[in-house]
């Protein structure tokens, strides 16, 4: 029996439990959309479970503009990066329990010279910690292509500054648009791969997520890049870009990004892979993170797992009903518990559905 994920939204979370069965036995509606399982079992919840206590946090954790985070966890810290702010091309956070974050300024504060000049293009950073450094993996404009390709910087420190000295991008897919979306991934073997998306949506071209293995330094590709997902399915829309993966029960968990980005249409995905590079499949025609009451287009997702060794989905959304920067909204920074349940289809959420 697989297990799909679990995804216990931040307020309020504690003894709230959302049964995607009904009576009939058919799914019902839920906010979050998770995804239904082969049983429609429901489990006890007790809120002396530390991980639904800890899963009880203020969403958004910070109210701010932080788009497409990623959170590295050290010995002792948490840091988070975001897409470029006004001030800075890597805005970076650091936090000592999840909760409360204070902005530490720029962790790339001077981008390559083959990056294009006086453009704001420095999206969705991932950062991987390899033996005493750290690499950093962005996407920004290139200005021999102009188009949005991936660079790779390092640092001895897990804040930066990351410096990236290569003569050109890491990736970019320049006949496919371009190439965005970074995330990195180890296996428990030690191998590390890249994800990402090719930018084909810029120029009407189609839309795919890749991986690709890296050397054990993280600082050269091996073999071929493999094509992991596209776009099938009506939720989507145009595109899918974002993805992120982690290994639980022996399964390549995915989570991806689909539809507009500026709409509450956006939304998180779901789909399973044997290996990260795959083959992956899709589980149901349906997002297993939505826009609800609160929160509305949910996306640029990272899976990580805390200090306690508790795991959990660092994402974006708009605060509703202010959607979209036209519109006086802003994509900030949240959090949630998420866990596999084998054989059930629950959720905790911010309303009680019985």
């Amino acid at each position: 029996m697989r297990s799909l994920p679990y995804l216990r939204r931040g307020t309020p979370a504690l003894a709230l439990v959302v049964t995607l069965f009904a009576c009939t036995g058919g799914p019902a509606a839920t906010s979050s959309g998770s995804l239904p399982t082969e049983s429609g079992s429901t489990p006890t919840v007790s809120a002396s479970d530390p991980a639904v206590a800890f899963s009880h946090l203020p969403n958004p954790v910070r109210p701010g503009n932080f788009p497409d985070p990623f959170v590295l966890v050290t010995d002792s810290l948490y840091y988070a990066f975001s897409t470029n702010s006004p001030t800075a091309n890597v805005p970076v956070l650091q936090s000592h329990d999840l909760v409360t974050w204070t902005d530490i300024g720029d962790a790339m504060p001077l981008l390559p010279s083959w990056a294009a000049i006086g453009q704001r293009h420095t999206w969705a950073p991932a950062v991987l910690a390899i033996g005493r450094r750290y690499v950093l993996f962005y996407t920004t404009r290139d200005g021999r292509s102009d188009r949005q390709c991936i660079g790779r910087a390092e640092s001895p420190n897990p804040a930066g500054p990351f410096i990236d000295g290569n003569a050109g991008p890491f990736i970019c897919q320049t006949d496919l648009g371009g190439s965005i979306d970074p995330s990195v991934v180890r296996d428990s073997a030690g191998e590390v791969y890249l994800l990402w998306k090719n930018d084909g949506n810029c120029c009407a071209r189609p839309v795919t997520l890749w991986g690709q293995r890296l050397s054990r330094d993280a600082s050269a590709l091996e073999g071929a890049p493999v094509a992991l997902l596209s776009r099938d399915q009506a939720w989507e829309g145009a595109l899918i870009e974002a993805p992120s993966m982690w290994q639980e029960n022996g399964i390549w968990h995915l989570l991806y990004s689909g539809n507009l980005w500026n709409t509450d249409r956006y939304a998180i995905g779901y789909a399973e892979c044997d290996t990260p590079l795959g083959p992956c499949r899709k589980v149901e025609d349906g997002p297993v993170m939505a826009s609800d009451g609160e929160t509305a287009g949910p996306g640029g997702a990272e899976v990580f797992s805390d200090h306690e060794g508790r795991r959990w989905i660092v994402y974006h959304g708009w605060s509703a009903p202010l959607i979209g920067t036209a519109n006086g909204g802003v994509r900030s920074l949240r959090l949630d518990h998420i866990s596999l349940l084998e054989g059930s289809a629950t959720a905790l959420g911010s309303r009680d559905e019985p």
